[in-house]
């Protein structure tokens, strides 16, 4: 499927929802998960750090989950192009939502309205205690770690305290996914970029989308699950067709 006919699809549409993974910020400077480089590809231990029970469980899990964090690339990270494409396409007026699987906050600092931006998987640049809910400013706990806390508690009542993040074995918030859900329904094309589309339930938004009639493109560069059920599925570097895709479909409408 060429790029040309996917920009005109994009052109047609007056309801675009877009849903990101992570291979959206590897032009930033953030690996991936899944990928050849990826997180987890080259470390599968790791993936404990995201496991709700083995968090819990093991405070050298936790210790180690701390220092990742502190050292996160995203911290230094800026937004790039694919990002402010969709900043791009948000102010055409056709956006119902990005629904992003990103922790990263970059999409956001690239310029999109918060009210648009649904965060399935929550945020790092949060801290929540899993017993009483408090949440804190992940800079605040930094300090803490920075100061010698290796596994820091809650300060307001000695609880693990984790990112706000959706960890595996965590249930997702529920007016999150209803937004999502929502804005996959609503939309007539639907852009899945940079997911693997392997993790639910954020995956299977791609196939509501396709059962409420809308377009689906695929923007990934392995293949995914859902390669078959969509329209389009384009392997070109997200940094360079995306905005090319987006940019493409204003001039022909503006």
């Amino acid at each position: 499927m060429s790029v040309d006919r996917v920009t005109r699809w994009l052109a047609e549409a007056d309801r675009v929802t877009v849903l990101c993974g992570a291979g959206i910020s590897t032009d930033s400077g953030i690996p991936d998960f899944r990928g050849p480089n990826g997180v987890w590809t080259r470390n599968p231990a790791a993936q404990r750090m995201s496991t709700l029970q083995d968090y819990v469980a093991d405070p050298e899990v936790r210790r180690q989950a701390w220092r990742n964090r502190r050292d996160h690339p995203a911290w230094s990270a800026q937004p790039n192009a694919a990002h402010r494409a969709l900043v791009d396409l948000e102010r055409s007026g056709r956006l119902v939502a990005i629904v992003t699987q990103n922790i990263d906050e970059l999409q956001q600092q690239a310029g999109s309205s918060a009210d648009l931006v649904v965060e399935v998987h929550g945020t790092m640049r949060a801290v929540q205690c899993l017993s009483c809910g408090d949440r804190t400013p992940m800079p605040d706990v930094l300090a803490r770690v920075d100061a010698g806390e290796d596994d820091p508690p809650c300060l307001r009542c000695g609880g693990v305290l984790k990112s706000a993040t959706i960890s595996f074995g965590q249930a997702l918030v529920p007016a999150v996914l209803a937004a999502a859900l929502a804005a996959a329904q609503d939309c007539r094309l639907f852009l899945a970029v940079g997911s693997s589309l392997s993790v639910q339930p954020a995956a299977g938004l791609t196939e509501v989308a396709h059962r409420y009639g809308a377009r689906v493109v695929i923007i990934n560069a392995e293949p995914t699950p859902y390669d078959g059920l969509a329209d389009a599925v384009l392997r070109e570097p997200i940094g360079i067709v995306l905005p090319r895709l987006v940019h493409g479909a204003l001039n022909a409408t503006g």
